[in-house]
């Protein structure tokens, strides 16, 4: 599930202090910048705050506004990099891609986030495109390694696709030959042919070099018996 960038406002000492981890699920704070701006989007660059970027995400607060915050989780950025190009953007910064939630209405979608700019209004599910800039910009190195870091923490969930299967059976579940054992809920039939070619899934694919492999195979089997029928004639 895709959660984008979201709103942050939980602080220690009262709303006023450093961010509330999750420490009960193993998140830990790797490092801190202080004097970071931030900018959403197309929007200009918000007043400096702090960015904390944990084992699990990025969280920036601002340093003016205690009620302002933003967090994205590590799973929902598809693409992080050190921007030095001022044709690209007027600051060095780290730039990063945030995955959102497609709708059917993409363009119109994007429409809108342009229109966030003139308008003032914030949907942060549909900023796709956020831009750290610190004060000091000989740090932007620093925070890339530590944005790999934290990525290689954070692997893309593997998720099985609807068909597929594990053709991963135990000793017990293998039936040759028939037996009490075929009432098991896997059963497997003799001929590897039919098992493989249901896992591809594809008739034309590894299921019809199996069968030329039989084929190939009884002719092997024929010929053998021809030469052991030869060989028994001239004795």
């Amino acid at each position: 599930m895709v959660v984008g960038l979201r709103e942050f406002a939980h602080r220690t000492g009262n709303g006023s202090g450093t961010p509330v981890l999750e420490e009960s699920n193993g998140e830990e704070l790797m490092r801190v910048q202080p004097s970071v701006a931030v900018a959403l989007g197309n929007r200009s660059l918000e007043s400096p705050g702090t960015l904390y970027i944990t084992s699990r995400k990025l969280i920036w607060l601002s340093d003016v506004d205690m009620a302002k915050g933003y967090a994205v989780d590590f799973l929902s950025i598809s693409l992080h990099a050190v921007s030095r190009d001022q044709e690209a953007y007027s600051s060095p910064c780290i730039y990063t891609q945030i995955e959102v939630e497609e709708d059917e209405d993409e363009d119109e979608d994007e429409e809108d986030e342009d229109d966030t700019e003139s308008t003032g209004a914030l949907d942060l599910s549909k900023i796709r495109e956020m831009r750290l800039v610190p004060s000091d910009s000989t740090q932007l190195d620093t925070l890339f390694d530590v944005f790999c870091e934290c990525a290689e923490l954070n692997p893309e969930p593997i998720e099985e696709e609807e068909g597929e299967h594990n053709w991963v059976f135990s000793a017990d579940q293998v039936v040759v030959g028939g037996g009490a054992e075929e009432d098991g809920e896997w059963p497997i039939s003799q001929s590897p042919t039919s098992v493989i070619g249901l896992s591809i899934g594809d008739e034309g694919g590894l299921a019809q070099p199996m069968l030329e492999l039989q084929i190939n195979d009884q002719r092997f089997d024929d010929a053998e018996e021809m030469v052991h029928e030869s060989e028994t004639k001239d004795h």
